[in-house]
C-alpha cells in the first residue's frame, strides 16, 4: 500500500511512503496530472520502502517529463539508471 501526501508552496510535492506498484502508480499519475499546467512537481521518495519494476519504469518517465525525484535511495537510482540504459 501506498500513502501519498501533497504539499505546495511554489511547487508541489508529492511524498510517498510504502510500496509503489502497478495500482498505486495508476493513483499517483492522476493526482500529478490533475496539477495546473507548468506547476513544478516533486516526488519525495524517502519513505518509500518497497518498488517494483512498474515503479521504477513508471519513475523513469517522471524523471524524463521534467519531474524531480528527491529523497531517492541509492538501489532505486541505481535500477533507475540502469533502467535508462536498456533504452
Amino acid at each position: 500500500m501506498l500513502r501519498i501526501r501533497r504539499s505546495a508552496n511554489g511547487e508541489v510535492v508529492f511524498t510517498v511512503s510504502g510500496q509503489m506498484d502497478e495500482e498505486s502508480i495508476v493513483e499517483l499519475e492522476t493526482l500529478m496530472n490533475s496539477e495546473e499546467k507548468g506547476r513544478r512537481i516533486v516526488l519525495d521518495l524517502k519513505d518509500l520502502t518497497l518498488a517494483n519494476e512498474d515503479a521504477i519504469t513508471f519513475l523513469v518517465r517522471c524523471e524524463a517529463a521534467g519531474i524531480t525525484l528527491k529523497n531517492c535511495r541509492a538501489y532505486v537510482r541505481e535500477w533507475i539508471n540502469a533502467k535508462r540504459r536498456e533504452r
